[in-house]
């Protein structure tokens, strides 16, 4: 059998584990269970070290590697841990050498070298995404910024681009392959460019990859800083129907004074600002935003601006964070609120995201949309995604990895119903 791998957390970590796969498979760990993990709130690290003690006890003879960045954060804890064989760093998990070794058998226990000492990141070619309907394409690494609640920069270094012509040649690649769609994703992908020759911004890089690469059908985005987003890429919003109309923000809270205490580049009004844009350019283009409920300091009247921002912002959908205090970040030093409070704050945020979905996708009744199909079945029908990155469920032919216009007829909780048009 073919190595297991166990992704955890962002969209870049899938596209890793996708070269993990690739780096395992050709060195012959057909035995490896390799957890990738992640680290941006203690409860995804819970899940890590849950899914490893599973893994063992599923498969007791088998070699477990982890990976990822909680890993590359604390690996003495992994390492401690009597069901983990080895462990390797983020940087070690993409090279093919550390496979080798490991199938040798003459590896260290752990593998993790200082991150911040990358000053660059090299490309992987993938052919593509088992059991995806989408494909990935990693664009940068790590993040110069230092957000006061974010343990991620540790985990992943500081800022690194993938040169422009590597990334056409994947996109190449992919869609050569029959990926309909492609989403461009990293750590801070608004940052891309800055250490690369002639400073391209994110915004170039889509124009020329749309260009390059006339079969790509469908370019999405990861999530983008709300005041990074550069010229070049608002024109493409605004004119380029290849890039999809669904942005998702980096917004984290609707208030001055926890944006500042979080370290943010931006401010309530530029948050709006930056949605009022994108509907202007876009009209009837789908925002999302995470948002963190419960930050150090935050009392009732502050986190009601957040929770208005959801309806002065149009936003379609939140993705809600709990405060989660992580260890060596400057947030985890200020003053923290009772874990009941961040829990139900936390539930209210979400039930307003919920409320803004319903509304959402009540409009999207009575159109068409564009479905990538990701489920296809006879039996219990179709499922996949619209161009608004809309779940969507319907009736009538099907492939997946295609793209099927869709009769939109009803907006149940959660999704979009319809029929093949």
């Amino acid at each position: 059998m073919a190595a297991e791998i166990l992704s955890f957390g962002c969209r870049l970590n899938a596209f890793e584990s996708e070269v993990i796969r690739g780096h395992a498979r050709d060195a012959g760990l057909d035995d490896a269970v390799i957890v990738n993990t992640c680290a941006v709130t203690q409860q995804a690290e819970r899940q890590a070290r849950q899914a490893i003690r599973r893994a063992r006890r599923e498969h007791p003879g088998a070699r477990l590697i982890v990976t990822g960045c909680a890993a590359q954060i604390d690996p003495e804890a992994y390492a401690a841990m009597p069901e983990v064989d080895l462990v390797l760093g983020n940087d070690e998990k993409l090279k093919r050498e550390s496979y080798d070794g490991i199938a040798r058998a003459d590896s260290a226990r752990i593998q993790v070298a200082d991150i911040m000492t990358l000053t660059e990141t090299a490309a992987h070619l993938i052919d593509g995404f088992d059991g995806r309907a989408r494909a990935f394409i990693e664009v940068q690494q790590g993040c110069d910024h230092r957000c006061t609640f974010c343990i991620i920069p540790f985990g992943r270094g500081n800022s690194r681009s993938v040169p422009v012509g590597e990334i056409v040649r994947q996109a190449e690649r992919l869609t050569a392959a029959g990926y309909r769609e492609l989403v461009l994703t990293g750590v801070d992908i608004t940052g891309f460019g800055g250490d690369l020759p002639g400073k391209p911004s994110l915004g170039q890089l889509c124009r020329r990859l749309l260009a390059l690469v006339p079969g790509l059908a469908r370019l999405r985005l990861s999530s983008l800083d709300p005041v990074e987003i550069d010229d070049a890429l608002w024109r493409l919003i605004a004119d380029e129907q290849r890039l999809m109309p669904h942005l998702h923000l980096s917004i984290q809270a609707g208030d001055d004074l926890i944006l500042k205490r979080m370290k943010r580049r931006h401010s309530r009004d530029d948050a709006l600002a930056a949605c009022r844009r994108a509907r202007l350019l876009r009209p009837g283009i789908a925002l999302g935003a995470d948002m963190i409920a419960g930050f150090p300091t935050e009392d009732e009247a502050i986190f009601g601006r957040s929770l208005a921002l959801v309806e002065e912002a149009g936003l379609d959908y939140l993705h809600v964070f709990p405060f989660s205090a992580r260890p060596g970040t400057p947030a985890s030093r200020m003053p923290l609120l009772a874990g009941p409070v961040v829990k139900e704050r936390a539930a209210r945020l979400r039930d307003a995201g919920k409320a803004a979905t319903a509304r959402a996708l009540a409009a999207r009744v009575d159109t068409t949309a564009l479905v990538l199909v990701e489920q296809a079945s006879n039996e219990d029908g179709n499922f996949g995604h619209s161009e608004h990155y809309a779940p969507v469920r319907f009736t009538g032919e099907a492939v997946i990895g295609g793209i099927a216009p869709v009769v939109i007829t009803a907006a149940t909780p959660g999704a979009l119903a319809g029929h093949a048009a």
